[in-house]
């Protein structure tokens, strides 16, 4: 259950040991999924901000297939109708596709099917692919990697929708024992944490498989302040609950109480009354409620309760930010995967399959400093100095840089692979549920934000002024140009419905919309089509752009500046892959593919069956500069930009040989 070590070992035992831990991996988030209690269960809605669990029994699998695709390690698809079903749609970003319309499900025997496949591919990857140690991000076996830990992070997430489904749709497993531990709970109180310098952040070498965010370096001192000894356990937080915590508005931020207010929440969301008393929904049962077990709650209600516990002790509490928590870390003096015989904490799945007591593991005064449950913290997720994104996975990390995804800290009971070390930056919407609890602080240091309003990635900030910045030169602006050719093309036929194809940060998507009924702007990348949904938001994007040498310049652009404001509701923007689109991007008066050819893995196959998503009588617009690069497209799938034969072969040679008919 453990990641990992990545620079220590031979290369043929390594392989054997990422083997090992690639198909412990799939039969755990196997065995997950055997506990629901017949088939129909796969298809109910847990949480209507997520899919139905027949969505994740695919979408661990199509991740392995999509990114070694990605890395060119594969070049064929399994079952290019399941990768797009499965690719996307995991969390509530609006570009995620959640419309049960739109998708036309497998059985679960042909989503296990395909799962058995794609085991045999990844097995035969790991047998053939070379390996070299140590592995790095640039590692070809990093994809691999990817995609286990990926399917780890799923496994926890999996099982807080299997949690929220009615009782009659699950079923007990033995593998899956829950602590039979439960009493009164514990008086908490408060000790000492000196204060120090903590180092955040990792290098590029680290030993352990990290995800893009946990790279890069902050140091920052941190004053000294007194912290819980355990976390906040059902007992201690029923004393909020009892004195109507949930309906005192001075309590909750606006935030919270504006969540409340949608959700009429009288206690936590796995609390369960019975009569006078209450029980606990746990995974796969019910039980009387264990008051020393940690409460589990969104970030709202943490917040909500130390607002409450300060007003009734007269004293400052909070929740930690990172710094502060990885202080407590290294003042407890938790030892991290690299140093476990058995894990210091209820977590890695080597204790229970639930959580347990908040006084059961100690280190250094302290209870639980990992594991049991997540640690929420009062920081929103950013990148630290050095961030990069791996291009593999442009958009684990970048969506959530958006002051809404507040990171947890510490791992839980299921917590595994990469989930349980310390280096783990993990984060959610403050209104999501997982397995998370949190401990309170006391300290009169104001919590700082680094607030990144301004796009610092240094491609995504060059496409914002590309699309949206002014024109230099009497150059005029291209997306802007683009969509006025298009709609001089288009005067006079249908404009009902286009499609902008590869459309970046969305600059020709609204520029379609003023003569266009709908317009659906579809990218690859998740990095751009947030800047996209942030115009629609909120009608403006800000950016950061370099002028000279260490000198930079910040800009904002406003829809309204453009007289573009009042089409947000003809435009819609989703993350999409153009060379495996789902089915129901089809039937436009247009379709624009935009600087978007000669960067996909296959345009071959894309140019061949984009008429299908076209009307009869319908255009289709083609922009690219030809620039064909082997980082891009593999040589053998250009289409022009070559000799055969001797003889040149432009791309519009190519193109006219596959869209001729």
């Amino acid at each position: 259950m453990k990641t990992i070590d990545l620079v220590a070992g031979d290369p043929e035992a390594k392989r054997e040991e990422i083997r090992a831990y690639f198909h412990a991996t799939c039969d755990i988030d196997e065995r997950l999924f055997e506990t629901l209690a017949d088939d129909d269960a796969f298809y109910r809605r847990a949480d209507p901000l997520r899919h139905p669990l027949i969505f994740y029994l695919g979408h661990t699998a199509t991740f392995f297939i999509n990114k070694l695709v990605l890395a060119r390690t594969i070049s064929k698809r399994i079952d290019p109708a399941l990768e797009s079903i499965f690719a996307v749609g995991v969390d509530e970003m609006s570009w995620d596709d959640l419309n049960e319309e739109h998708y036309d499900w497998p059985t679960v025997a042909d989503a296990m099917k395909y799962r058995d496949r794609v085991r045999e591919v990844v097995d035969e990857v790991i047998s053939t692919l070379p390996l070299t140690m140590p592995i790095g991000w640039d590692s070809p076996f990093w994809a691999i990697l990817m995609g286990i830990e990926h399917e780890r992070i799923h496994l926890e997430t999996s099982s807080v929708l299997i949690r929220q489904l009615p009782l009659e749709c699950v079923k007990p497993d033995p593998f899956w024992k829950i602590c039979d531990e439960a009493g009164e709970a514990p008086e908490n109180s408060l000790l000492d944490v000196a204060g120090g310098r903590v180092v955040l952040g990792k290098e590029y070498d680290d030993r352990f498989y990290g995800w893009d965010n946990e790279y890069g370096r902050l140091e920052q001192e941190v004053p000294g302040f007194r912290a819980s000894r355990f976390l906040v356990s059902n007992g201690e937080f029923r004393a909020f609950v009892d004195d109507g915590g949930y309906a005192d508005e001075r309590h909750w931020d606006e935030e919270g109480w504006a969540w409340l207010e949608f959700q009429q929440a009288d206690a936590p969301r796995f609390w369960i009354r019975d009569g006078d008393d209450w029980r606990l929904r746990l995974m796969l049962e019910e039980i009387p409620m264990p008051w020393n077990w940690p409460v589990e709650v969104n970030c709202l209600e943490a917040r909500a309760f130390c607002a409450w516990k300060s007003e009734k002790e007269g004293r400052t509490l909070r929740l930690p930010t990172e710094e502060e928590w990885t202080r407590l870390h290294g003042v407890a003096g938790v030892p991290d995967v690299d140093g476990w015989e058995v894990a210091p904490g209820n977590v890695n799945l080597e204790h229970f399959a639930s959580p347990c007591p908040v006084d059961r593991f100690e280190a250094g005064g302290f209870y639980d400093v990992v594991g049991n449950v997540w640690q929420w913290t009062e920081t929103p997720i950013t990148g630290f100095p050095g961030f990069r994104v791996h291009p593999l996975y442009d958009d684990f990390s970048t969506p959530t840089f958006d002051m809404r995804h507040n990171l947890f800290k510490g791992g839980s009971w299921i917590s595994t692979g990469n989930e349980a070390i310390a280096d783990a930056r993990y984060a959610f919407r403050r209104h999501f549920y997982q397995h998370a609890g949190f401990r309170y602080l006391e300290t009169e240091a104001p919590v700082k934000v680094r607030r990144d309003v301004y796009e610092t990635d240094d491609l995504v900030a060059q496409y914002c002024e590309f699309h949206w910045g002014d024109d230099h030169l009497d150059v005029p602006n291209f997306p802007a140009e683009c969509a006025r050719i298009c709609l001089e093309a288009t005067a006079g036929g249908g404009r009902e419905r286009a499609l902008d194809l590869g459309c970046a940060v969305g600059r020709t998507t609204f520029e379609l919309a003023r003569e266009f009924g709908h317009v659906t702007g579809l990218d690859f990348s998740a990095r751009f089509i947030r800047i996209a949904d942030d115009m629609v938001k909120k009608g403006y994007i800000q950016y950061v752009l370099p002028d000279e040498g260490e000198l930079v310049s910040y800009h904002e652009r406003k829809l309204a500046d453009l007289s573009l404001d009042d089409l947000v509701e003809r435009v819609e923007f989703f993350q999409a892959d153009a060379c495996n689109l789902k089915p129901l991007y089809t039937d436009y008066d247009l379709v624009f593919a935009g600087n978007l050819i000669d960067r996909l893995y296959s345009p071959a196959k894309f140019l061949s069956s984009i008429q299908e998503r076209v009307r009869p009588g319908g255009f289709l617009v083609i922009a690219s500069p030809y620039t064909w690069l082997a980082e891009h497209t593999e040589r053998d799938e250009w289409i022009g930009g070559f000799k055969r034969d001797g003889e040149n072969v432009t791309t519009l040679d190519g193109l006219e040989e596959i869209l001729g008919a």
